[in-house]
């Protein structure tokens, strides 16, 4: 879940590292209460070919509440309440429902809608300044058995415009978006998935 292609470095100020720059990510993503964009995600292989873009929706409040729509190429909702994560696959009629475990939480947009206090605690943390209003943070997850190896997050003027996550594979997913709104009315409604009583439901452990 997340995309897209390698930007040259350019005016860049030396690097931050360590709690100072997590203690200043926290302080970004926790004057979010709420988040929603349109987005363009791009995936890109080793080699630095583009192999996927998707485009879809995505809406966070905290706490703990996510929802991520994709309409093209494919249909598909990804939704939490704080508690489990539902993912709707329209074309195969299949529901997966996942515990949110310590693992699925470090799930990259899932910073949007959980705890950011401590963020120190889970990574390794470094920040780069673009100009006077943009900043670039890189997180490296301290768990070896994290989701992705690096993930770079770029504000401008204190508003996400961006989310890049390198797999172990070398893989890259670059996540741009737009039409962004930061703590705007989401209903929690929006949360909650509707499908058919005919889907197949799969359940962990199940």
């Amino acid at each position: 879940m997340l995309a897209f292609l390698i930007v040259p470095w350019c005016s860049v100020s030396a690097a931050n590292d360590g709690s100072d720059a997590a203690a200043e990510l926290a302080g970004l993503l926790g004057g979010y209460e709420s988040f929603s964009a349109t987005f363009i995600q791009i995936v890109v292989n080793e080699n630095g070919s583009r192999v996927q873009e998707t485009r879809g929706e995505l809406k966070a409040r905290r706490p703990g509440l996510f929802y991520w729509e994709t309409s093209s190429p494919h249909s598909q909702f990804v939704v939490s309440d704080g508690e489990q994560v539902e993912v709707y696959d329209p074309d195969l009629e299949q529901v997966t429902i996942h515990t949110l475990d310590d693992r699925v939480a470090t799930t990259p947009a899932l910073l949007l809608s959980g705890e950011v206090d401590n963020l120190d605690e889970s990574y390794r943390v470094s920040v780069r300044s673009f100009g006077e209003n943009s900043r670039e943070f890189t997180l490296e997850p301290r768990d070896q058995d994290s989701l992705f190896v690096s993930l770079r997050l770029t504000f401008n003027g204190g508003e996400l415009q961006e989310m890049r996550m390198q797999d172990s594979l070398a893989q890259l997913s670059v996540l741009s978006f737009n039409n962004i709104q930061v703590n705007g009315s989401i209903p929690k409604s929006t949360f909650s998935l509707d499908y058919p009583d005919s889907v197949d439901v799969i359940r962990d452990g199940a």
